[in-house]
């Protein structure tokens, strides 16, 4: 599977779930929501922001298009997999809600991955990356470049 497609579904699945669950609270206890919101928001954002700090750290080929190519395709398939979530497990959301979902709701959720994802790269960057012999299989040496002469 491809990088960009993993950190898409993944952080996807993550904010259906969250927006479901808030939906959920915020349904069985009204007063309540108004406390997790933001806390909810900051773990999420704090997930992309960890993640691509850590695929900075490891320096990662074409980290910075893997999570601006999974912020677009989490953003829409949040709003689908929210839709359909809350209409489960919920109240009855209907086909009505598809069309919010799957533009400007996308569009918030597809800025709150790239935005703390690309400063998750660009910390995880600054920091010593790790050292390349430590993963290295035992018994096996590092291959030399013969020097050119």
């Amino acid at each position: 599977m491809r990088p960009w497609l993993t950190r898409g579904c993944v952080m996807a699945v993550l904010y259906a779930a969250a927006e479901t669950l808030l939906a959920a609270v915020q349904v069985n206890h009204p007063n309540s929501g108004s406390v997790l919101d933001p806390i909810v928001l900051a773990v999420l954002v704090g997930v992309s922001g960890l993640w691509a700090g850590v695929d900075g750290w490891q320096r990662k080929p074409r980290r910075g298009m893997n999570w601006f190519y999974g912020g677009l395709i989490g953003g829409v398939l949040a709003g689908l997999l929210s839709v359909i979530a809350k209409a489960l497990f919920v109240d009855q959301t209907g086909v009505w809600a598809l069309g919010p979902a799957l533009t400007g709701d996308a569009a918030f959720i597809a800025l709150l991955i790239m935005v703390p994802a690309g400063l998750g790269i660009a910390v995880g960057g600054r920091l010593t990356p790790p050292d390349p012999s430590a993963s290295r299989v035992q018994g096996r040496r590092p291959e030399r470049s013969e020097p050119v002469g």
